[in-house]
């Protein structure tokens, strides 16, 4: 059942109740009963349209008159003898109904009390009488009025006894729904008690039930009160029905504000303070976030997602938990650079002058980034390649990738991986965790604010791994060109494009790099600088350099061709340039400590000054004489450079035992195994007597026993080395070798060639003994590289100890027997 109503005719909507001392009549005697039933219906009736009620005989309804029409029908209707004909609209929207738009069943009413509102409305209070059915419309203007005729109720009750118990089981469940609405007075269960009448006793309930228009009118026109009183039963049901549910779900949901519910009053107060203020709300930062993404050139999986989780986001308490880390990910979608890509430049003259201008070398890199930009001038269109330099430290590869950058006119980007243990820096955690995080690639793709940058991915040949993953594992999608147009961040995700990243990745050492991520990586070796490309490095890039940030200028500082040639041989040991830098900043700041003492001092620095700042020179890498049976030069590669290192090897009585020092890794150990087993079986072939094998113990050394090595490089050095001690034989002066070496007397190529010549040349070395595999390595290098050099090509270690061992004997010989 529902609360009384005051009706709006225009409207309906709900009005104040009457003042308590208004004259209402809101129950019928019998008495009343009787005299309504002996009225008669008059032939005309003005047609009143209700909205959104319906009008019972017997009942008492106030309505607030809002129509022009509706007004001036009450005014003369009051006048005169205050009957109206009253029916409900089918359709509460229509402002002038005619005969379709209105029921043709309705019901006489007697105007009891026209009010007049402090709001300037019209309150008529009416009662219900008869019920009518029009005939026909007789006028329209100013307002509808028709012929009628009274719709005859049908008392007829066959079994009495029936019909009381529908009564009784109508007024019960009208005081249980009275009972279980907290909104109906209990007012009204008394009202419903005193009620004599069984058909007012229909009308009142139907009246009052929350029941929509249509519903109502269905009873009204029931001619049969025994029928209009089930069809109220049935309706009083279902209300009933629905309280208990409503008040049921009430009661188990019903509680105190929490913490939660107190702090969300507390934030809508503070936003609309906020917002007076001047501030901002989060209903407008969402608004602007949905506009936003409204600009952005995803594709419609990532506006789907974008949609959701914005949807999701409006429908949280702002002071949740979750509220921060959803808003978080939504700005980090909206910050990403979607499609947006800077245009490359074509002009190859130009590039190839900024990779000259910035780097000193490096033909081979600079030739293959021109190769890329030209096949783009091209195509318009190219997936972009991963290309890995690698090389000993210092010699320009990370510093490579801005000049790249700067050529095809890409931001850059780089990006640290030395060290890297955890997966999620590459792929990111679940935005489901505490903190939780994009990987390093998306993030420094929002700071690039584009998708097509210049990715350097510096050290990866320092990837680690621990229990959090393998990040080696994960950047095999990123450098996939076939996998990388929708790479997959957890924190993001939805796919991502990195396919347009122009990838340049950095190493030391290729071993250290799993086989499957080499495998998706175009492989340029970025080899060691000559001592002329030192000095012009030093000249053009490292000494402007470091007076710019020290604050001198080339008037505060001179140095020349011959110092800085004599800071790299004896203050350097290194395949790149960075201990120079560190070496000539000394210098410098020699200068800078000599203006701010305002000390004098030579500007034009002469070799004596040079060594009196940076100390005594250190003299490695040089060769030494050959006067020594069984000590003979080798060639080997470290990692930060070539270097030579000397074998040395000695006989002592015994039974033919082999000692080996020098911290040797596995493999070098091997190699002079496999050398001292092939002279067993080829003694005759050297000139090496048998009982000589049997009767001495053989070592072998390596100096700098602090320095780990290892490599089947030393192969043919151990065995010149060996052969000279057994033989006594002189080896040939400034000779060098490098190869590795077999049990059937093969000599196999070795890696690192050009580095192993730098350092060949440093040392003052005049000849090198090489594998003939390895003739094609040389054919790569410069020809100034090779100046004052001489190479033999070999494929046997009989070629190598004729080349290697003069038929001079060493001052000193042991004689052996």
């Amino acid at each position: 059942m529902s609360k009384p109503k005051v009706m709006r005719l225009d409207n309906m909507s709900l009005q104040n109740m009457l003042n308590e001392d208004s004259e209402l009549i809101p129950l019928m005697t019998p008495e009343d009963e009787e005299i309504i039933n002996n009225e008669s219906v008059p032939e005309t009736l003005p047609i009143l349209p209700l909205r959104n009620t319906v009008l019972f005989p017997g009942v008492v309804i106030p309505i607030t008159a809002g129509r022009d029409k509706s007004i001036q029908l009450i005014k003369d209707a009051n006048k005169g003898d205050k009957v109206i004909g009253v029916v409900a609209q089918k359709n509460e929207e229509v402002e002038e109904p005619t005969l379709k738009d209105i029921n043709t069943t309705g019901v006489v009413a007697q105007i009891l009390r026209v009010l007049k509102m402090p709001d300037g409305n019209t309150t008529v209070i009416i009662q219900g009488k008869k019920r009518f059915e029009i005939d026909t419309i007789i006028q329209d203007t100013p307002y509808l009025k028709a012929t009628v005729k009274e719709a005859v109720e049908d008392k007829d009750i066959a079994d009495k006894k029936e019909f009381e118990a529908i009564i009784d089981a109508v007024k019960e469940q009208a005081l249980e729904v009275i009972k279980e609405n907290p909104m109906l007075p209990s007012e009204a269960s008394f009202a419903l008690k005193n009620i004599k009448s069984n058909s007012f006793l229909v009308n009142f309930i139907s009246s009052n039930m929350d029941l929509p228009v249509a519903k109502k009118q269905t009873i009204l026109e029931q001619d049969n009160l025994k029928e209009r009183a089930l069809l109220t039963l049935k309706n009083l049901n279902k209300e009933l029905q629905k309280l208990k549910l409503r008040n049921d779900i009430q009661s188990k949901t019903r509680e105190d504000l929490d913490q939660q519910q107190r702090e969300y009053y507390l934030h809508q107060q503070l936003k609309t303070i906020q917002e007076e203020l001047g501030g901002v709300s989060n209903d407008q930062e969402l608004e602007e976030m949905r506009l936003k993404g409204k600009t952005k050139k995803w594709n419609k999986e990532v506006a789907a997602v974008f949609e959701k989780e914005l949807g999701r986001l409006k429908r949280m308490n702002p002071q949740m938990a979750e509220f921060g880390v959803q808003r978080n990910y939504l700005e980090l979608m909206l910050e990403l650079p979607w499609g947006e890509y800077t245009e490359d430049k074509f002009d190859l003259k130009r590039g190839q002058k900024i990779l000259d201008r910035d780097h000193f070398g490096l033909e081979k890199v600079k030739d293959r980034i021109i190769e890329h930009l030209a096949v783009l001038k091209l195509r318009k269109d190219m997936k972009s390649p991963i290309i890995c330099l690698y090389g000993p430290p210092g010699v320009g590869k990370t510093s490579l990738g801005k000049s790249v950058a700067e050529a095809l006119g890409r931001k850059y980007v780089r990006m640290s991986l030395g060290g890297l243990r955890d997966e999620a820096e590459i792929r990111g955690h679940r935005k489901t965790y505490i903190g939780a995080m994009p990987g390093r690639l998306i993030q420094n793709l929002k700071k690039a604010e584009s998708s097509n940058p210049v990715f350097v991915l510096d050290e990866i040949d320092k990837l680690g791994q621990s229990h959090q993953g393998d990040p080696s594992s994960a950047m095999l999608e990123v450098l996939d060109p076939e996998q990388n147009e929708a790479f997959y961040d957890n924190y993001l995700e939805v796919g991502y494009d990195l396919s347009k990243i122009l990838f340049i990745a950095t190493a030391n050492n290729l071993g250290q790099i799993p086989w499957a991520l080499r495998d998706r990586m175009e492989i340029i070796n970025v080899t060691g600088y000559t001592l002329e490309e030192k000095v012009e490095i030093a000249k053009r890039h490292l000494l402007p350099k470091q007076l710019k940030e020290h604050g001198l200028t080339t008037k505060d500082l001179k140095l020349g061709k011959a110092q800085i040639e004599t800071v790299v041989e004896g203050y350097t040991r290194e395949s790149g340039v960075r201990g120079l830098e560190k070496q000539i900043a000394k210098v410098v700041r020699f200068a800078a400590k000599s203006i701010a003492l305002e000390e004098a001092y030579e500007i034009a620095l002469t070799t004596k000054k040079v060594e009196e700042i940076l100390g005594t020179p250190r003299n490695r890498d040089k060769y030494e004489n050959n006067g020594v049976a069984g000590v003979v030069t080798g060639l080997a590669w470290t990692s930060v450079g070539g270097d030579i290192l000397f074998i040395e090897s000695i006989l002592s009585k015994g039974k033919g035992n082999l000692s080996i020092t020098g911290n040797l890794g596995k493999v070098m150990k091997e190699s002079a195994t496999i050398a001292l087993e092939y002279i067993k079986a080829n003694a005759e072939t050297f000139g090496v007597k048998p009982k000589i094998l049997e009767n001495y113990n053989v070592h072998i050394h390596v100096p700098e026993g602090a320095t780990p090595k290892d490599g089947p490089s030393a192969g043919i050095t151990m065995l010149t080395s060996l052969i000279s001690s057994f033989t006594q034989r002189k080896v040939k002066n400034k000779l060098a070798m490098t190869g590795e070496i077999t049990l059937r007397g093969k000599v196999l190529p070795v890696g690192g060639i050009k580095e192993k010549i730098l350092a060949a040349k440093r040392a003052n070395i005049k000849e090198i003994i090489l594998c003939d595999d390895n003739r094609k390595d040389i054919l790569e290098i410069k020809e100034s590289y090779l100046k004052g050099l001489t190479f033999h090509y070999v494929t046997d270690m009989k070629q190598v100890i004729d080349i290697a061992l003069t038929k001079q004997k060493v001052t000193n010989a042991k004689k052996l027997d």
